[in-house]
């Protein structure tokens, strides 16, 4: 079915991401869920062709298929700096206010995540700064002539990548592996989807680093002598 017969409370569940672009349109995707975005855009005024090209590019899943292992280092900082670090900017900032609403709203459901929304803004602002880290310290010395300087940096975003699955691992307790309650809003429906999302983009995100970009620390030093 076109994304624009499609119901907001549909797309909020199916589409990772699509909340924080029905917030922007101010499109009622948790009372009004069951309009179809054709119907909420056309009653707000709004070009649907833009909306809908946002939600396309959101519904893409993944990456191109590309052997990584096969680029260079400039090739992949690059690309995971667009792929996973600019996304990750997108996503936690979203799926935290998403978390908040649905603990204010839910508090007294057995099964409501309570501590999911402070977890996420600690988690936002722990990558936030790692990824910092790594774009202004790290990546330039992969890439430029100053690779044998950069075991140290490796080795501490190796740890840190540690305490990110670490952080993950918080996440699943907190949600129940992911599983909404029976009868839960399109809100809550949505904040697991896009938290599932994003887990998925981390782990990938850190396997790019981690097993092709960092390679072994000793190794890496060895090619530089």
């Amino acid at each position: 079915m076109p994304i624009i017969e499609q119901s907001l409370g549909q797309l909020a569940r199916k589409i990772p991401g699509s909340t924080e672009v029905f917030r922007r349109y101010h499109l009622s995707y948790c009372c009004g869920g069951k309009q179809r975005l054709g119907e909420a855009l056309e009653g707000q005024g709004i070009n649907p062709e833009t909306v809908i090209a946002e939600l396309e590019q959101l519904e893409a899943e993944g990456d191109s298929g590309r052997n990584w292992s096969e680029a260079s280092a400039a090739e992949l900082t690059e690309h995971i700096v667009e792929r996973y670090h600019n996304r990750h900017r997108q996503q936690l900032p979203e799926l935290a206010q998403l978390a908040a609403k649905v603990e204010a709203v839910h508090a007294a459901h057995p099964q409501c995540p309570k501590g999911l929304a402070e977890h996420l803004a600690y988690m936002w602002q722990e990558l936030e700064t790692h990824m910092g880290k790594e774009e202004q310290v790290l990546f330039p010395m992969l890439t430029g002539a100053c690779g044998i300087q950069s075991r140290g940096p490796l080795l501490v975003m190796r740890a840190e990548h540690d305490e990110h699955r670490q952080a993950l691992e918080r996440i699943i307790t907190l949600t129940d592996n992911l599983q909404p309650p029976a009868g839960a809003c399109n809100t809550w429906h949505a904040l697991y989807i896009g938290l599932e999302q994003f887990c998925d983009d981390l782990v990938q995100h850190m396997h790019l680093e981690n097993n092709i970009l960092f390679e072994d620390p000793d190794e890496l030093l060895e090619s530089y002598r």
